[in-house]
């Protein structure tokens, strides 16, 4: 998802010792490059992104986790799972656009 999408922005604050989560839309996925295949390491967020209503959210969404996440074994190789929090901390520009031209026809979000 953050591959393919250049303006989410990832929290890469020092990780504790919390365990990252993805919900169903998500599972199976390499948090970093949205590869579905080896998964090889455990995702560890910081404090920060895993406290109150954040615990046990989805690390790319937000939505409730079902499943643990894991870095892909070509990420584990590149280091990219030593870059700090994987937590997407924004929305994007494209779920923003989709919430304000809803609104501008008066659609209802989901009842």
């Amino acid at each position: 998802m953050a591959r393919h999408h250049p303006d989410l922005i990832f929290c890469r604050k020092q990780p504790g010792i919390a365990i990252g989560r993805l919900c169903e839309k998500h599972d199976g996925v390499c948090v970093l490059c949205d590869s579905y295949v080896r998964p090889a390491d455990m995702v560890r967020i910081c404090d920060e992104c895993n406290y109150g209503s954040f615990q046990g959210r989805c690390v790319i969404c937000g939505n409730p986790g079902i499943s643990d996440a894991y870095y892909c074994k070509e990420c584990v190789i590149l280091e990219k799972d030593r870059d700090g929090c994987p937590k997407i901390v924004n929305l994007g520009s494209a779920k923003t656009d989709l919430f304000y031209e809803r609104k501008k026809f008066g659609f209802k979000g989901k009842q």
